[in-house]
């Protein structure tokens, strides 16, 4: 889940990160209040989307009433395909140097990995393919969270002024405090502002938290906004499919187990085909949970072919194919359904699938091949 700069901010200033003067706004009078208020300023379209500089969502205003206009310019328009709602109305800074800092989940690793670098204020992307050893990283043991020493080092590694490195060692340390609180997934400051007097603020902010931890962020759950989610996602979360990633091709994918769906990803694009989704069932076998987790598959128009892979292990393969049975009856289906099936009674579950529009496959690469093959017909 991705909060607005304008949430984000408001988070790490609650742990003590220092941040421009601003106020989020929904109408160009509330911005020219705003700015009445905070003198020279930066009118930014608040939506979840990288480079709003680069594509016009940021535009800096010498008087509220060019504050006014910006955002009216704004407020109800398109930006990377986007409506913009509101604006944050920022104080412009006075900006001497702009910095990097950034606290992620690292994959590799499997563990928080602070990145920090001296290149602010740009697609840290562009820097990491052109400069990439402009780039400090700093691999964070959770068990104890990184050492002073650590930060300072890291600090001195990223290039920092020497006068600024205490106060960015302090914001490091209060950004991966709100890192760990939050139960993020990235925290990230860019640029981290030096201005013409000294002091070091947050200029810009983004923040992501991990979805499967809200239940127990219940503010941040409260400002997940779907309008801007894939629509399709958002659905599927509403019915209980939290296992559901539209990936935009056409061969609808179910199985039952996240590695095996994701095998089945890759077996449908050895076969060269493009999957349309992500989507564990998990070990439901009943009509409805199947009948649901279909629904959404096919919400889909890209999806041509739909692909069943299940292994019966807990669950066993009859049932499995007797709730698939069940939910197909109940479907309007009109797209060619292969289903491999293995494990546990798997060979009675593809004999009941026999004579019906479902096509029981006992080889995974096999059914790849042949959903690839039906879907084209």
């Amino acid at each position: 889940m991705k909060l607005h700069e304008y949430q984000a901010k408001e988070v790490f200033a609650r742990f003590g990160i220092p941040t421009p003067r601003g106020r989020a706004v929904s109408s160009g009078p509330e911005a020219e209040a705003a700015a009445a208020e905070l003198g020279r300023c930066v009118v930014k379209a608040q939506v979840h989307v990288g480079g709003r500089g680069k594509a016009g969502g940021v535009k800096l205003a010498d008087s509220p009433a060019a504050a006014r206009e910006a955002a009216e310019s704004l407020l109800g328009k398109p930006l990377k395909g986007l409506i913009v709602k509101r604006v944050l109305v920022e104080e412009a800074l006075p900006i001497a140097q702009e910095y990097y800092l950034a606290v992620i989940v690292d994959r590799h690793s499997k563990r928080p990995v602070m990145m920090a670098s001296a290149l602010g204020g740009v697609d840290i992307e562009e820097v990491a393919a052109a400069t990439p050893e402009k780039i400090a990283k700093l691999v964070i043991d959770p068990a104890y969270g990184p050492w002073d020493f650590e930060l300072r080092q890291l600090c001195v590694d990223a290039g920092f002024a020497p006068a600024v490195l205490r106060p960015i060692q302090a914001i490091a340390e209060k950004l991966y405090q709100v890192f760990t609180a939050s139960d993020a997934m990235l925290a990230e400051i860019n640029p981290l502002v030096v201005t013409a007097d000294g002091r070091v603020i947050a200029a810009d902010a983004k923040f992501d938290v991990d979805d499967n931890a809200l239940y127990r962020q219940p503010a941040f759950a409260a400002l997940k906004e779907e309008s801007e989610e894939d629509p399709i996602e958002a659905e599927a979360h509403r019915q209980g499919l939290g296992a559901y990633v539209r990936l935009g091709g056409d061969i609808g994918i179910l199985g039952n187990g996240a590695g095996l769906v994701m095998t089945t990803l890759d077996l449908v694009t050895r076969a060269g085909g493009k999957p349309a989704n992500f989507l564990d069932v998990g070990g439901g076998a009943s009509a409805e949970h199947v009948r649901k987790a279909l629904s959404i598959v096919l919400m889909d128009p890209n999806v041509k072919g739909v692909l069943f892979n299940i292994f019966g292990g807990i669950t066993r393969g009859d049932d499995v194919a007797r709730g698939i049975l069940e939910a197909v009856r109940t479907m309007d289906v009109r797209v060619p359904m292969v289903v491999r099936m293995a494990g546990t009674r798997a060979e009675e579950g593809l004999k009941l699938l026999e004579g019906s529009d479902l096509i029981p496959v006992a080889n995974p690469s096999e059914a790849a091949r042949q959903v690839i093959e039906l879907s084209k017909r």
